[in-house]
């Protein structure tokens, strides 16, 4: 509980000095690059301040100078702070359409090219798929947990089909992700995070050729994050 405390204190230090600072720079210059390397220092320094040591496998896989669809297994809060600092240059994410409504977080998130996402919504769903193509076509990361959900057990969840739309319109490599550990150091409807270590595994990319349509793809991509999983909550 200490360690979890340690975190969002310095989350709660962080955040004003960035409203402080990296707001106002971003917003006169329309450039979020500053504020984006913040948020991922902060994301990750604090997650380490937890106590959660972080491991990575395959990146050296993945070359920086292209662009990915990086697709995630979902167990715990935790995943995006570990995950996304990890994402060679910036990525972008599928937020809440709720928290665009906010005038300084929703002009934020605009600036750094988040997508809106309805889930109860299949129109606002297909719009979100079209928002994310054009964010990937500006060569932009995206980032998406693949679920939907976060898992109560720590095995996958059914799979979402909008990231496989996203994936064959916009015929960029896939990056199937695994993040292993989580379920134990902060579980669902857990505040308290544990110390421990958790596994970050990027798995090969998929080329578009190799998709050979959005059933095969989504095979293809849940069995690579299922293979990294422990074996006790392999599907």
């Amino acid at each position: 509980m200490i360690r979890t405390i340690l975190m969002l204190s310095f989350w709660g230090v962080l955040l004003p000095l960035a409203a402080l600072i990296c707001f106002p720079w971003t917003f006169l210059t329309g450039d979020i690059s500053f504020l984006y390397q913040v948020g991922m220092w902060g994301a990750f320094t604090g997650v380490r301040l937890a106590g959660v040591r972080v491991q990575t496998v395959g990146l050296d896989k993945l070359d920086p100078a292209r662009t990915y669809i990086f697709m995630s297994n979902h167990v715990s809060n935790i995943d995006p702070p570990l995950l996304l600092p990890l994402i060679p240059r910036r990525t972008s994410v599928m937020a809440k359409k709720e928290l665009f409504s906010y005038p300084l977080l929703g002009k934020t998130m605009r600036l750094g090219s988040l997508v809106p996402v309805d889930r109860g919504n299949r129109e606002a769903g297909i719009a979100a798929v079209r928002a994310a193509a054009e964010v990937i076509r500006h060569g932009i990361n995206m980032t998406i947990f693949v679920e939907g959900h976060r898992s109560f057990d720590g095995k996958l969840l059914p799979f979402k089909k909008g990231p496989f739309y996203l994936a064959e319109e916009c015929a960029v490599p896939v990056v199937p992700v695994t993040i292993a550990g989580t379920h134990y150091t902060m579980p669902k409807r857990r505040f308290a995070i544990k110390p421990g270590t958790v596994t970050v595994i990027f798995h090969a990319p998929i080329e578009p050729s190799e998709f050979g349509g959005r059933e095969c793809l989504t095979e293809r991509v849940r069995a690579a994050i299922n293979s990294g999983l422990p074996d006790e909550y392999r599907s």
